[in-house]
């Protein structure tokens, strides 16, 4: 499985633009999906790519890394 990673956003800005948000390889079909992108401050961003104009979660770069790292080690039980 690919996570986000802060280096698969290097170079990207904050902007509506699609290219500026990504999506794990291992997003659904179905639409059930979150886009990251590396926003303005060294803030990681997510939403929900069925809603692109709507709320977005801001995270900095150790809460981010810290909850990828908790997600790869399966802290959440959901492998």
């Amino acid at each position: 499985m690919r996570l986000f990673d802060i280096n698969d956003m290097k170079g990207r800005s904050e902007s509506d633009s699609p290219q500026n948000w990504i999506k794990s390889s291992y997003s659904m079909t179905n639409g059930n999906c979150i886009e990251v992108a590396d926003l303005r401050g060294a803030v990681i961003g997510v939403r929900d790519s069925k809603n692109p104009v709507g709320p977005v979660l801001r995270f900095g770069p150790a809460e981010w890394g810290a909850f990828v790292g908790e997600v790869r080690n399966d802290a959440f039980g959901r492998r």
